[in-house]
């Protein structure tokens, strides 16, 4: 993982995951360095990101929840070239490669509902080639499972999902994660 995207996690593990306009503006007041944007559509995303890029934060751009962008990889060109987004979150792997490529900060996005997601993501941190920076683990309220993953898996994880309080964000990052993701703003500013 890149050392300037390291130092913020590590030093403030709480990304804000912002869902709409009224989450944006709450966002703006807390002291989240990570802000993934989990909404908007071609005509606004560049406003969007704006509205909360400072320089001292990394905003991420969830590109498979922006409207009018497809899954490929022209989508990642687009963020590149007319936003200040520093990385994307996707759950598609094939889009990892071309995001690194424009030297976009990659997030890669697992939702662990059995067994054969946690084979998923284990195959993954043993492929080879263009490995995303970082994973997000959802739901982030499974410690047993996060700590599984961080044991087979060289990537960092991101425990996202149904966290709500300082228990679950204490047990996800004693169990490996090196974050967590919320929409809660309550947890946004603990």
């Amino acid at each position: 993982m890149d050392q300037k995207l390291w130092k913020i996690m590590e030093s403030n593990p709480v990304i804000a995951a912002v869902k709409d306009m009224e989450d944006l503006e709450i966002c703006i007041q807390s002291d989240s360095k990570v802000i993934f944007i989990l909404f908007g559509d071609i005509c606004s995303i560049r406003d969007i990101v704006e509205q909360v890029k400072k320089e001292d934060n990394i905003i991420m751009v969830h590109i498979d929840l922006i409207t009018g962008l497809s899954g490929k990889e022209v989508a990642l060109d687009y963020i590149r070239l007319n936003t200040r987004a520093d990385g994307i979150l996707t759950t598609k792997q094939q889009l990892i490669r071309h995001a690194k490529e424009l030297g976009l900060y990659t997030v890669l996005r697992f939702f662990v509902i059995d067994s054969m997601a946690l084979v998923n993501i284990e195959k993954q941190s043993k492929m080879t080639g263009a490995q995303p920076d970082m994973i997000e683990v959802l739901p982030g309220v499974m410690p047993k499972v996060i700590r599984k993953i961080t044991n087979t898996s060289k990537i960092p994880i991101i425990a996202g999902g149904l966290i709500t309080d300082k228990e679950d964000v204490m047990a996800a990052l004693s169990n490996g994660a090196v974050s967590i993701s919320s929409t809660n703003h309550d947890v946004w500013f603990m």
